[in-house]
């Protein structure tokens, strides 16, 4: 194919050599000329390993080349692929001018020369940047069939960006619904296998994998202090940390869903707070990570209420499936919250035993919700026959249970996205929500 690359700095030079390496033809665009001089004579306008080889062999075979004229890229090409920068206001938000430049120009030259095209929006962009774009320049052309849009982000790493292009460690293609594309030749473009999500969705993806990179390093820099503070080796300490890779390096714990509780890990991140504050040291993210919880708790009850509806009804009670556990069990908080807001709460879990709980577990449960025994069903079809919203935390009752049971005008709130309930005849809030 012959691809027009919006550009031509690290993403756009990246992807037109990688792009001309596995055969395509590529017309680089930029408003440069030093950076278009540089790609007609072969050159690399960035310091990448192998990049200038690349595109030192796609000019001389006649595979590459680079223009200022956008209107010109775009009438000899079947695809335009948009990497031009968004780099930060003043203020910390995104200034998509660059971005709204390039649409603008491709949008009139495909006015003016009546093709069908596509349009890839590589550019960092913030969850709902592709949609406006399309509503605000495109919005014709995509009714009238001329034109595709797809969002595709990057994962390209400086000094291993070429690598991360021949084997990316994600591959995303974003659509106006979130369906197969209508040009297959996009899920190979890029490499991997790619996942297919709506254009906010794709955007998002980036975003969170960047903002959880940036966790990364403040959390092992936190660990850092601390361990320094304390003359242990913070390097060996992190190491040891990482070899787990059953909960700690893994998928484990990374589904949206409840809040966290239980007896460790509530009391655990205040124990280290408060040591780390008796310590004199500094660690904002350990700080935050408790507050982070309630607001999560916050809105989990807020969802809840929102309904408008008094009579909730809970499956499952315990902070976790296949235990009797309600130490710091976001669900009973929850449940004590509507209950003294005056709502009618029932709970159907099966695991929970009142006669049986000892220790601290029935300490908790005494001061917290004396009355639990009054709430309590042995048979869910009683929580579900006399609640007006059900929610539901853990997989005790099986799905054909609840498709039977469920009224239509019922509402599910599905705190840890069990995907069976997305069948209910019911509305459907999720906490994945």
């Amino acid at each position: 194919m012959t691809i027009s690359v919006f550009g031509l700095g690290y993403v756009g030079a990246v992807t037109s050599g990688c792009l001309s390496q596995i055969g395509h033809q590529i017309i680089g665009v930029d408003v440069h000329e030093p950076k278009v001089r540089a790609f007609n004579e072969g050159r690399s306008p960035i310091v990448e390993p192998e990049l200038d080889d690349m595109l030192q062999t796609a000019c001389k075979d006649g595979r590459l080349r680079a223009t200022t004229a956008a209107a010109e890229a775009v009438a000899a090409s079947s695809i335009s692929i948009i990497c031009v920068g968004t780099p930060s206001l003043p203020s910390g938000s995104l200034d998509l001018g660059y971005v709204t430049h390039v649409t603008q120009q491709i949008a009139a030259a495909l006015r003016q020369q009546a093709k069908k095209h596509v349009v890839v929006f590589r550019s960092t962009m913030l969850p709902g940047s592709t949609r406006r774009m399309v509503n605000d320049q495109f919005a014709d052309l995509l009714e009238s069939g001329q034109l595709q849009v797809y969002y595709c982000p990057e994962f390209l790493r400086e000094g291993t960006a070429v690598a991360d292009f021949r084997e990316p460690s994600l591959a995303v293609v974003g659509t106006d619904d979130g369906n197969a594309p209508a040009c297959p030749e996009i899920l190979s473009l890029f490499g991997g296998t790619p996942s297919i999500l709506r254009w906010e969705g794709a955007e998002m993806i980036k975003y969170a994998c960047n903002y959880f990179h940036a966790l990364k390093v403040g959390f092992a820099n936190e660990i850092g202090r601390l361990s320094k503070h304390l003359d242990e080796d913070a390097l060996r300490v992190m190491d040891v940390v990482c070899q787990d890779t059953r909960l700690n390096i893994s998928r484990y714990y990374m589904r949206p869903g409840a809040p966290f509780g239980g007896s460790c890990l509530p009391k655990d991140v205040s124990a280290l707070r408060s040591f780390a504050r008796q310590q004199g040291i500094n660690l904002p993210l350990l700080d935050n990570t408790q507050a982070t919880n309630d607001a999560h708790q916050q809105q989990f009850v807020q969802l809840i209420e929102k309904s408008g509806k008094r009579r909730i009804g809970f499956i499952g009670l315990a902070f976790k499936a296949d235990t009797d556990d309600l130490r710091g069990s976001p669900l009973v908080a929850a449940a004590e919250t509507l209950i003294g807001r005056g709502h009618a709460v029932s709970i159907y879990d099966p695991h929970i035993n009142l006669s049986r709980l000892i220790g601290s577990n029935e300490q908790q449960i005494q001061a917290r919700m004396p009355h639990l025994a009054q709430l309590l069903k042995q048979d869910a079809s009683e929580v579900i026959e006399s609640s007006d919203v059900l929610v539901i935390s853990q997989k005790c009752v099986p799905a054909a249970t609840l498709q039977d049971c469920v009224r239509p005008e019922q509402i599910v709130i599905d705190v840890n996205g069990w995907a069976a309930l997305q069948a209910l005849p019911c509305r459907y809030d999720g906490l994945c929500w």
